[in-house]
C-alpha cells in the first residue's frame, strides 16, 4: 500500500503540522490503496514561504538553465513512468492500458512540449526604444482534479517551471499518489528547493488557503464550476490572477452528410473513455431527426460490446468511476433521464452484470433527449451519452450553444467547408472537426462557465507571465 503521509516542502519530505490521515480508496476493490496526510492552512503557509524565497533566485535563471532542468525532469519522469501509471490505475480506476498509453503519457507529452517552446520563445521584444518583457508572474498555487490527474499537474507545473515561477500544488485528495511520485521525480531531477512544493489536503482546508493566500500571485484551478466559483471568490481579496478549467457539456453535431458509422463510433468512444470522467467528453450527440433510428442502432451495438471490469485485466475498456459519491450521483442522473422520458437505449441503473463490488457503471445511451432535460443540461461525468434530434443545421447550432458551458464541441460532416462554418458558430474553446484528436500545442480552455484562461502549448506558458513595458530602453 502506498504511504505518503509527508509533504514535499522546500526540497524535503516533512511531516504535517497537525497529523491527520486519509485513506485513498481503490474504486475497483473498495479497499485502501494508500494513505496520505490532510494538511492545513499552516502547511500552506510553510510551502508559500519556501516558494517565495525560492522565487528570488529561480526567477532569474536563464533559458538554458531551465531547459537543463526540464531535460533532467523528463529523464526522472521516464524512470518513474510505470509507477505513476499504476498509481493512477489504483487510485482512480483507469484501465492499465489507458493509464499507460494516455494518462501517464500526457506527462511526457507536456514536458516535451514545453522544452520545445522554451527553446524558441521570445521573452523580450524590442519596438524602437520600447522593450516588451514577459516575466514570471511569481508564486503560483495549483489545485488539480482526480480524473486526469497527472495531465492536469503537468500542464500547470511544466509551463510554470519554464516561465521561471515557483509553486505550491494541492492535488486531489481522491487521487494524490501519482502527485507524490511526481514530486519524487522533481526531487530526483534536481529542481531547486522551494521551487515546487506539494501539500495534500481537501478543498476547505488546503484549497481555500491556497486560493486566498496573499503570498500567492496566481492560482490555477481545474475542477467543477461550483468549486471554481469558490476559488475565484477566495482569490478576489488579494487580486491575484485566476485561471480556471471547469465543467463541460460538449455538443457533438453530426451533419446530414457525415459518415454516420464513423461519427457515432468516434463520438461514443469519446464518452466512454476514462469511464466518462472527462470534462470535454462529447456527451450531447445532435443528429438529424430522420437518422435517429440509424444512429441508435449503431450506438447500441457499440455500447453492448464495451468491456467493463477490472482495470488490471487485459481487454478492459472501462474501469469503475472514482468513488461511491460519484457512482451515486451518476445513478441518480440516469434514473432522472428515465423519469423525464428519454428513451433508454442500453445500460441504465445499477452495476453491470457480474460486478458486485467496485463503483462500476453500465455504459448508457439515451435517445430522443430534449435539450431541456436534466441529463442534457448537467455534467454527468460518467459513461452516459445523450442523443438529441434536430430539424436543420441552424437548430443544431442553437441547441449546441444552449448551455452554460463552452469547453469543447465536435462537428462531423462530409463537406469540410460546411463543417468549418458550423465550427465557427460554436461557442466553445475547442472545436474538433471530423474526429480530430487532441493537440498539446493547441490552447485548451473554455467559454462561459467552463472557465477562463488557457492551458497547453504557448498559450499555457503565457498564463504564467506578466508583461512589462520598459520605455526608453534603447539609446
Amino acid at each position: 500500500m502506498h504511504d505518503y503521509r509527508k509533504f514535499y516542502i522546500n526540497g524535503q519530505w516533512v511531516d504535517p503540522i497537525e497529523p491527520q490521515t486519509l485513506e485513498v480508496i481503490n474504486p475497483a476493490t473498495e479497499a485502501p490503496a494508500g494513505v496520505i496526510s490532510i494538511g492545513s492552512a499552516a502547511d500552506v503557509d510553510r510551502a508559500v514561504a519556501a516558494a517565495r524565497e525560492a522565487f528570488e533566485s529561480y526567477s532569474q535563471t536563464t533559458r538554458d538553465e531551465r531547459i537543463a532542468l526540464l531535460e533532467a525532469l523528463e529523464q526522472a519522469y521516464k524512470a518513474r513512468f510505470n509507477d505513476i501509471a499504476m498509481a493512477i490505475s489504483d487510485e482512480m480506476g483507469a484501465p492499465v492500458s489507458l493509464a499507460m498509453q494516455a494518462q501517464a503519457a500526457t506527462g511526457i507529452g507536456h514536458i516535451k512540449t514545453y522544452l520545445n517552446i522554451l527553446k524558441d520563445y521570445a521573452f523580450e521584444e524590442d519596438r524602437g526604444k520600447l522593450r516588451i518583457a514577459r516575466e514570471p508572474i511569481g508564486v503560483c498555487g495549483f489545485i488539480t482534479p482526480w480524473n486526469w490527474p497527472i495531465n492536469q499537474i503537468a500542464c500547470k507545473v511544466l509551463p510554470a517551471l519554464a516561465a521561471g515561477c515557483t509553486m505550491v500544488l494541492k492535488p486531489s485528495e481522491v487521487a494524490p499518489i501519482n502527485a507524490a511520485i511526481f514530486a519524487e521525480a522533481i526531487d530526483a531531477a534536481g529542481i531547486p528547493a522551494g521551487v515546487f512544493n506539494l501539500v495534500n489536503g481537501d478543498g476547505p482546508g488546503v484549497g481555500a488557503a491556497i486560493a486566498a493566500h496573499p503570498g500567492i500571485d496566481m492560482v490555477s484551478f481545474t475542477g467543477s464550476t461550483r468549486a471554481g466559483v469558490q476559488v475565484a471568490k477566495a482569490a478576489a481579496d488579494s487580486v491575484k490572477r485566476v485561471a480556471q478549467e471547469l465543467g463541460g457539456k460538449s455538443p457533438n453535431i453530426l451533419l446530414p452528410d457525415c459518415d454516420v458509422q464513423k461519427a457515432v463510433a468516434g463520438g461514443l468512444q469519446g464518452v466512454l473513455i476514462n469511464s466518462g470522467q472527462s470534462c470535454n467528453a462529447p456527451t450531447r450527440m445532435l443528429v438529424p431527426a430522420e437518422r435517429m433510428d440509424e444512429v441508435v442502432a449503431i450506438a447500441r451495438a457499440i455500447c453492448d460490446k464495451a468491456v467493463v471490469g477490472d482495470p488490471k485485466a487485459e481487454g478492459t475498456q472501462l474501469g469503475p468511476v472514482v468513488s461511491e459519491t460519484q457512482w451515486q450521483r451518476i445513478q441518480a442522473l440516469i434514473q432522472q433521464g428515465i423519469d423525464e422520458g428519454a428513451t433508454l437505449v442500453c445500460g441504465g441503473p445499477g452495476r453491470p452484470d457480474g460486478l458486485e463490488k467496485g463503483w462500476y457503471v453500465k455504459p448508457t445511451v439515451f435517445a430522443n433527449v430534449r435539450n431541456d432535460m436534466t441529463i442534457a443540461r448537467e455534467e454527468i461525468f460518467g459513461p452516459v451519452l445523450c442523443i438529441l434530434p434536430y430539424a436543420d443545421v441552424d437548430e443544431a447550432v442553437r441547441m449546441a450553444n444552449d448551455t452554460v458551458y463552452g469547453l469543447s464541441a465536435y462537428v462531423s460532416g462530409g463537406d469540410l467547408e460546411q463543417a468549418r462554418r458550423v465550427a465557427a458558430r460554436l461557442r466553445a474553446g475547442n472545436v474538433h472537426i471530423n474526429g480530430a484528436g487532441m493537440d498539446l500545442m493547441a490552447p485548451f480552455g473554455g467559454y462561459k462557465q467552463s472557465g477562463n484562461g488557457r492551458e497547453w502549448g504557448e498559450y499555457g506558458l503565457e498564463e504564467f507571465l506578466e508583461v512589462k513595458a520598459m520605455l526608453g530602453y534603447a539609446a
